[in-house]
């Protein structure tokens, strides 16, 4: 490729890849805020909705890695692009949806679209980069994907005041359709021609196995006890799926999760850091966007939801920067530390929060709990990748992907079900 090719591909790919990931962040952080209007909308109650959230991180922690795979062996822009195709048409199934359900249905399939277009769209910009060019060009990509979490509750309060809680998913769908074209038109297909062309399906599978009895057995905890036969038994299927999944990585030629990786303590205690991470974030956001619009609490509408909101996210975009330099003087281990410390610090001022006092009490736990998981992600995200030999980095980055799926789906599962029995005694308490 000529060096002027090689430009033109590259400054395609950064555009594309960076409003596709812009998009695809700020719609996931938009949509807790638009579940109370949601429900109203569609009659299903909030608690049943938090499958919208909850079933959108599942299948992205099933999919991110195997969607990784799919691209190097049948070519990082096709699949780029079928992500991106199958973004759109669950915007337009959502946007069109008479029925909590269809809801539902449709932030499954985009959980499937958006972490494919996260990894394709990651791997596409870097091979169409290299050296200085390349660090840029990925560290726009993540102020990409920054800015998208930032702004999402934001841009969801508006627009559900503005044209509706459907308004955003039209949006959505019509800035994929953009990234389609650019894609199409500046991006050359990559693939890699060395790798096995085997795919670990199964593994796949188990994955989303595993997930779902552990993530319905949190939901209806609240309803069925936490000892009730049907909650244990929910737990003990995903433990016996769970169990299946190792059987079958050890068997598979090209495993989904490398488990020899599994030994390293460094990448397993970073790995857990950024689980809990992101965990809290999603945790943190579904509640309060929920909490902030009760009647009985805060009553604010969905815009003055999403800008109450606003301190979680920027707090993550301003810390984010000091961490490296933080890092290295002090060390990225203590620096995790002091982040778990502010994020305790934040949940338990929260958790002495009354309901009757003013949204101005919320700053600065939001603020510590927000900077707290700026400073462990970092590093932890850092650690995960450098303790590992070069031939596994891909690996390595795969399971800390995973890792914060699985962290927001199964946090934002034990917060609706916290929120619900919080609910469900006031009422009985009249």
């Amino acid at each position: 490729m000529s060096e002027s090719g090689r430009t033109s591909s590259a400054s395609g790919a950064l555009l594309a890849t960076c409003l596709s990931t812009l998009v695809v962040n700020a719609n996931t952080s938009a949509v807790s805020i638009l579940l109370p209007a949601i429900s109203e909308d569609t009659g299903m109650s909030v608690d049943t909705l938090q499958w919208a959230v909850t079933g959108y991180s599942l299948v992205g922690a099933a999919v991110i890695i195997t969607s990784g795979s799919l691209g190097d062996v049948f070519g990082r822009k096709r699949i780029f692009q079928l992500g991106l195709l199958l973004f759109v048409v669950s915007c337009v199934l959502i946007a069109l949806a008479n029925s909590g359900g269809m809801v539902i249905a449709g932030r499954v399939i985009q959980g499937a679209a958006g972490s494919t277009i996260l990894a394709c769209g990651l791997s596409l910009l870097t091979v169409a980069t290299s050296g200085d060019q390349q660090l840029k060009f990925v560290s726009l990509w993540g102020a990409a994907a920054a800015v998208g979490a930032a702004a999402g509750p934001l841009l969801g309060g508006v627009l559900v005041d503005l044209t509706g809680w459907q308004g955003l998913f039209w949006i959505d769908a019509g800035v994929a359709v953009v990234c389609m074209l650019l894609t199409y038109a500046t991006i050359s297909e990559s693939r890699d021609e060395e790798r096995s062309r085997s795919i670990d399906y199964l593994g796949t599978a188990l994955v989303a196995l595993t997930l779902v009895p552990l993530i319905y057995g949190f939901t209806k905890s609240g309803d069925w006890g936490w000892l009730s036969a049907a909650t244990l038994g929910c737990f003990a299927a995903s433990i016996v799926f769970g169990f299946l999944f190792v059987v079958t990585e050890k068997r598979v030629a090209v495993p989904l999760l490398d488990l020899a990786l599994l030994r390293n303590r460094i990448l397993v205690g970073a790995t857990l850091a950024i689980l809990i991470g992101a965990g809290t974030i999603n945790g943190l956001m579904y509640l309060l966007s929920l909490y902030f619009q009760n009647p009985d609490a805060l009553d604010f509408s969905p815009l003055e939801a999403g800008i109450a909101t606003l301190p979680a996210t920027v707090g993550l975009v301003v810390i984010a920067p000091f961490v490296p330099k933080l890092s290295n003087k002090v060390g990225g281990r203590q620096v995790i530390g002091i982040g778990f410390i502010l994020m305790t610090g934040g949940f338990i001022g929260i958790g002495l929060v009354d309901s009757s006092w003013a949204y101005a009490t919320f700053l600065l736990p939001i603020l510590a709990i927000a900077v707290g998981m700026g400073l462990s992600n970092g590093p932890s995200s850092s650690a995960s990748t450098a303790c590992v030999p070069q031939e596994q980095v891909g690996a390595a980055s795969g399971v800390s992907n995973m890792a914060r799926y699985v962290g927001a789906a199964v946090a934002t599962a034990l917060a609706a079900s916290i929120y619900g029995g919080v609910q469900a005694n006031r009422l009985e308490d009249g």
